[in-house]
């Protein structure tokens, strides 16, 4: 292979795989670099000194079309509306570090801290990193003692961590993440992601129904496919920079890009999934359209998840939740008239 200019560790510390495109890669960033260039200057001219960073239909528009990363943390913080829960209680993060703390929720939070991107060179070498990515665990599981600490939030709070560079900030990110853009997604239950896997499933039916009636045929269950989509927000199964624009998005329009992001996978590899003949192959089709040749050209891939799935609201998915959450009521409660 002829040699890069480009590094094995991308900006955020992940070793590339050894099967990396870097001629691909090099080729996308050659024109990426200009348009990286040119959203900085828009983006310096709405938060330049002095002014205050509103939800409008232009910053909208500008989060589609990516946030610089020196900006990022900024700016999640402001369009989610964490920062005006951070003003609120300004000493929440502080407090919550100095409490009390359950040994038992420590440990379980001190064991997972090795496998949180093992692959990242802040992660696996710098005992700092790991600190600090667990004073974010631990005072988020103290706040939300409904919650507490699951697997899958290492890796949210750990992108977070590498994204803001700050405790505090990941902190308040991962509280609106998990209390108001994805509610019930890491309870004990799990209701709420096991509610968006069976709309996801849904929403398939209605837009790609012989893909639907094809994975239904073959017996490959959807949260065997999708529950690490939902669960990681596509960090570890997107590439890094993908992921990014992908929670630019989610911090901006909630949840619905999540669905927007798997319709569009889905939908671009339509022919590879149909032509798998049994239970395994499809498996192992799903996990390949993760790295569909578009997901490492994140600008590309932005722009086709508005444009592949066709319109998706957020009512039609607020509809479908309800729904689904009947539908898995009624089905819990004839179980329990079955067992009585």
């Amino acid at each position: 292979m002829a040699s890069s200019c480009f590094s094995n560790v991308d900006e955020y510390g992940f070793e590339r795989p050894q099967n990396f495109d870097y001629q691909t890669y090099e080729e996308f960033m050659s024109e990426y670099l200009k348009v990286l260039a040119k959203r900085a200057k828009r983006w310096a001219d709405i938060i330049g000194e002095g002014k205050s960073l509103q939800r409008s239909v232009t910053v909208k528009r500008y989060v589609r079309k990516g946030i610089p990363g020196v900006h990022r943390g900024m700016v999640w913080l402001t369009v989610s509306g964490a920062e005006e829960l951070k003003n609120a209680s300004p000493d929440l993060y502080q407090r919550l570090l100095d409490g009390h703390h359950s040994r038992d929720v420590a440990e379980i939070i001190k064991t997972d801290l090795p496998r949180t991107f093992p692959d990242n060179i802040f992660y696996n070498n710098i005992e700092n990193q790991q600190h600090q990515l667990y004073n974010v665990l631990l005072a988020f599981a103290h706040q939300n003692k409904r919650v507490g600490y699951c697997q899958g939030l290492n890796y949210i709070a750990g992108v977070l961590l590498l994204v803001t560079k700050s405790e505090e900030t990941a902190f308040w990110l991962l509280k609106i993440l998990i209390e108001k853009i994805l509610p019930e997604y890491y309870t004990p239950t799990m209701d709420g992601l096991l509610t968006d896997i069976d709309v996801l499933s849904e929403l398939v039916r209605i837009k790609m129904p012989d893909v639907h009636q094809h994975v239904t045929n073959l017996g490959l269950p959807w949260a065997v496919i999708t529950t690490k989509w939902f669960i990681c927000l596509f960090a570890e199964v997107l590439p890094i920079e993908t992921t990014l624009r992908i929670w630019d998005c989610l911090f901006y329009e909630g949840s619905k890009i999540i669905f927007r992001v798997a319709l569009t996978l889905i939908k671009r590899n339509r022919e590879n999934l149909l032509s798998c003949q049994d239970f395994t192959a499809l498996a192992e089709c799903f996990k390949e359209i993760t790295k569909d040749s578009i997901v490492i050209r994140c600008h590309d891939f932005m722009q086709s998840i508005f444009k592949v799935p066709g319109s998706l609201s957020a009512n039609t998915i607020e509809k479908l939740r309800t729904k689904v959450a009947q539908q898995r009521a009624e089905e819990k409660q004839t179980k329990t008239v079955r067992a009585g």
